[in-house]
């Protein structure tokens, strides 16, 4: 996998970063760039690498009716304890496994993994939202591969172990494993499973997004990191 930060850097390093950069800058939303067109994803080679969580501080928030917030709440609701599925569209399901006792920050990987897989599934473009600008071309990146190589996806992935890994002041880095043996490349002018599967398929990885809380209240993604450790199956 394509790392967009690599592992040596650090875990509190990457927070220590965000830490240092003042105030947050505001995310910035790209309004005439092409949004990902529905059902399409990335080379059968798979080189290029999954993304993920949307925004923030713990209180009471409104679903937009599959499990993710609106972007214009600055909110985040703390996850009840255990399995949750989401439907992304028809062919693409996301089971959860929140922890007891779960730290509200959670959701900033959850729903960013949420929203980047339904932009590629649907065509949503929300998975923009509340990134600032580096976290926004890595993520615009990511999304338009899918498109470029007429791919998309279909099955089941899975999210476990999730967990702040590290906080410094206001920034925080938050760290998810994620399998998606069930899951497969296919592609968008055959319905069907392209003859080989990208590499992430096969063995679990370390998806986590670098973030910071404004002065705002709103927490925003400024960089995500990926790894392999610490998520065997």
């Amino acid at each position: 996998m394509k790392a967009w930060i690599q592992g040596a850097m650090g875990i509190a390093g990457v927070v220590s970063v965000l830490v240092g950069c003042g105030q947050a800058a505001r995310p910035y939303v790209p309004k005439d760039a092409p949004g990902p067109a529905a059902g399409t994803g990335p080379s059968d080679g798979g080189t290029t690498e999954p993304s993920a969580g949307r925004s923030t501080e713990p209180g009471s928030v409104p679903s937009d009716g599959d499990g993710v917030a609106p972007s214009a709440v600055a909110t985040l609701t703390p996850p009840k304890p255990g399995v949750e599925t989401v439907s992304l569209g028809d062919k693409v399901r996301v089971r959860i496994e929140w922890p007891a006792d779960a730290d509200p920050r959670l959701r900033l990987v959850a729903d960013y993994y949420l929203s980047s897989r339904r932009a590629v599934v649907t065509g949503d473009d929300r998975y923009l939202d509340n990134l600032e600008s580096e976290a926004v071309g890595q993520a615009h990146e990511w999304v338009s591969e899918f498109a470029k190589q007429e791919r998309s996806l279909r099955g089941v992935a899975r999210l476990y172990n999730l967990r702040v890994q590290a906080v410094v002041g206001r920034a925080v880095q938050v760290n998810t494993c994620v399998d998606e043996s069930r899951l497969r490349l296919i592609s968008t002018r055959t319905g069907k499973a392209v003859a080989r599967q990208p590499v992430w398929t096969r063995e679990p990885y370390m998806q986590a997004v670098a973030a910071r809380r404004g002065d705002d209240g709103v927490w925003r993604i400024r960089t995500f990191v990926h790894g392999s450790e610490g998520c065997g199956r």
